[in-house]
C-alpha cells in the first residue's frame, strides 16, 4: 500500500483513489514568461517520478499539468521586449515541452491553458458570484469574499485574523477585506482581455487553475500537487474557490515538492540566482538532474552545487556501468554466487518497493539498487558470464526505468558507446599480443575524450564515461 504525505493533514496517510485503479493528478505548470530553470526540472521530475511508479504499482495516471499563458508577468515581459505576449508565451511553451523531453520527463495526459478555458473560468466566476462567495467591485474587477470560507487557511495553516493583522495590504475601497483577492481584472490598456458580464478584463492566477481542473478532471481529484511555495496563497486559493463552488472536497491528497537551493538560497527569477535548463543541459547529461533529485528526499530543499552534481554523475555513471556485458575470455563464477546474485536481484525488487511505498522515499529505493550494482560488478570482475549476470541486470534495467533513467549517456549516445566498445576490444587484443605501448597510448587517448579504462584482476575491461 503506497502511503504519501499530505499537506492538508500534516501525516502520512494510506493511498485511497477516488476511482479503483485510477489516479487524477494535477501539478501546476509554470508561468510561462522566461526561460525555464533547474527549480522548474526539480518539480517536474518529482511529478514525473511520482507518476511513474504509480503507473509501476498498476495505476492508470491522468496526469494534467497546465501552462499559466495569461498574467501579469507575461504581459510586463512582452511589454518590455515588445512583442506579442501570447506569441511570447507560444515560445517558452514549446522551450519549456522540449526540455522535458530533453529531461525524459512522460508529457502530460493534458496540458490546458488558461487562454483556451476562458469560458469555464467565466462561468465557475459566476457560479461563485451567484453563490454569495463572489462580489463584482463597482470597476469590473471580482474578488473571492475570503470571510464566507469558513475553513480558509486549512492547507497553510493561517488564520484569517493572524493574516489580516500582519498583512501589509492595503485596504482597497473596491475591497470588503483586506485578504480579498481576485477572481477577475479589468481591462488596462494595451493588455490582453475578453469580455465578461463584468466588463472587459482578464481571469487572476488561482481562478484559472481551479477552472482548468474541474473542466478536465471533474469536481475531485486525487492528487494535487506542485512547489511548496505555491502552498499559499495559490493553493490556499484554490481550495477556496473549488469547494466553494462545488461544495465537494477538492483533491484528497496534496503533495509538494521542497525548493532548489542555490548557495543556500531558494533559486528563483526575482533573486537572479538560476541556472537555465539550457545551460544545465549544456555541461550535463540529462539523467544527472534526475539523479540529483532521486539522492535526496523530493519533499526537502536540494542543494544544487558543484559536488552535489558531480556525485550524481558518479552515480549515474556507477548505475550503467553495471549493465556492461561480461568479461570477454572467462568461464563463469560458481552456481552458488549465480544463485546468490538471483536471489539479491528479488530482494532489491522488495526493497524498492517498499522504500517507494513510504512516500517515495527514492534514497533508500536507490540504496537498495546500488548494492546490486556493487555485487553484479564484483560477480563480473570474478568472471561470471552474460547469462549469470543477466537475472541482476534485468532487476537494475527494470527498477531504473521506473525511476525514468535512461542506461545510455544522453550526452553521447549509444551510436558512440558501440564505437568505444570496439576501442576497447580493439585495445584488448593488443594487451593479448603484448603490444603494451599501443595499448596504453588508446587508453590515453580514450582518457582525453573522457572514457575511464578499468583493467580488473581477472583479465576483463570495463570502461566508463567521465
Amino acid at each position: 500500500m503506497i502511503r504519501v504525505y499530505n499537506t492538508l493533514t500534516h501525516k502520512k496517510e494510506e493511498f485511497q483513489p477516488l476511482e479503483p485503479g485510477v489516479v487524477k493528478l494535477y501539478v501546476c505548470g509554470p508561468t510561462v514568461y522566461s526561460d525555464a530553470h533547474v527549480g522548474h526540472a526539480m518539480s517536474a521530475l518529482v511529478f514525473d517520478i511520482i507518476r511513474r511508479y504509480f503507473e509501476y504499482r498498476g495505476y492508470q495516471v491522468v496526469h494534467v499539468m497546465n501552462f499559466t499563458d495569461v498574467d501579469d508577468k507575461i504581459i510586463n515581459r512582452a511589454n518590455q521586449m515588445k512583442v506579442d505576449p501570447f506569441e511570447l508565451a507560444e515560445g517558452y511553451i514549446r522551450d519549456f515541452k522540449e526540455h522535458l523531453e530533453d529531461l525524459n520527463i512522460l508529457p502530460a495526459t493534458l496540458n490546458p491553458r488558461a487562454t483556451q478555458t476562458m469560458d469555464k473560468i467565466q462561468a465557475m466566476i459566476q457560479g461563485l458570484i451567484d453563490k454569495g462567495y463572489a462580489y463584482a467591485a463597482s470597476n469590473g474587477d471580482v474578488y473571492f469574499r475570503v470571510t464566507k470560507d469558513a475553513d480558509y487557511g486549512k492547507l497553510s495553516g493561517r488564520k484569517l485574523d493572524d493574516m489580516q493583522a500582519g498583512s501589509r495590504i492595503e485596504v482597497e475601497e473596491l475591497k470588503e477585506h483586506p485578504m480579498d483577492f481576485a477572481l477577475w481584472k479589468s481591462a488596462k490598456p494595451g493588455e490582453p482581455a475578453w469580455d465578461s458580464p463584468w466588463g472587459s478584463g482578464r481571469p487572476g492566477w488561482h481562478i484559472e487553475c481551479s477552472a482548468m481542473n474541474l473542466h478536465v478532471l471533474g469536481e475531485q481529484i486525487d492528487i494535487h500537487g506542485g512547489g511548496n511555495d505555491l502552498i499559499f496563497p495559490h493553493h490556499e486559493n484554490e481550495i477556496a474557490q473549488s469547494e466553494s463552488f462545488t461544495g465537494k472536497p477538492f483533491a484528497r491528497y496534496w503533495l509538494h515538492n521542497g525548493m532548489l537551493q542555490l548557495s543556500g538560497e531558494k533559486m528563483s527569477k526575482s533573486l537572479g540566482n538560476l541556472i537555465t535548463i539550457t545551460e544545465f543541459l549544456e555541461k550535463h547529461d540529462g539523467d544527472a538532474m534526475r539523479m540529483l533529485v532521486l539522492n535526496g528526499n523530493y519533499r526537502s530543499p536540494l542543494s544544487f552545487t558543484e559536488e552535489s552534481i558531480s556525485a550524481a554523475e558518479q552515480g549515474l555513471n556507477r548505475l550503467r556501468t553495471s549493465l556492461k556485458p561480461a568479461t570477454t575470455g572467462v568461464t563463469g563464477v560458481t552456481a552458488e554466487m549465480e544463485k546468490s546474485l538471483a536471489d539479491l536481484a528479488e530482494i532489491t525488487r522488495k526493497t524498492f518497493t517498499e522504500s517507494m511505498d513510504d512516500d517515495i522515499n527514492t534514497s533508500g529505493a536507490l540504496g537498495g539498487i546500488f548494492e546490486l550494482v556493487r555485487q553484479v560488478n564484483t560477480a563480473r570482475d570474478a568472471g561470471a558470464t552474460d547469462k549469470q549476470l543477466a537475472s541482476a541486470q534485468n532487476a537494475l534495467r527494470e527498477l531504473s526505468a521506473v525511476l525514468g533513467l535512461r542506461m545510455e549517456s544522453t550526452r553521447t549516445g549509444g551510436d558512440a558507446d558501440k564505437f568505444v566498445d570496439l576501442l576497447v576490444e580493439l585495445r584488448t587484443e593488443l594487451r593479448s599480443q603484448k603490444f603494451w605501448a599501443l595499448s596504453d597510448l588508446l587508453r590515453d587517448r580514450l582518457k582525453t575524450l573522457g572514457v575511464s579504462i578499468e583493467d580488473s584482476k581477472a583479465g576483463g575491461t570495463t570502461w566508463k564515461w567521465d
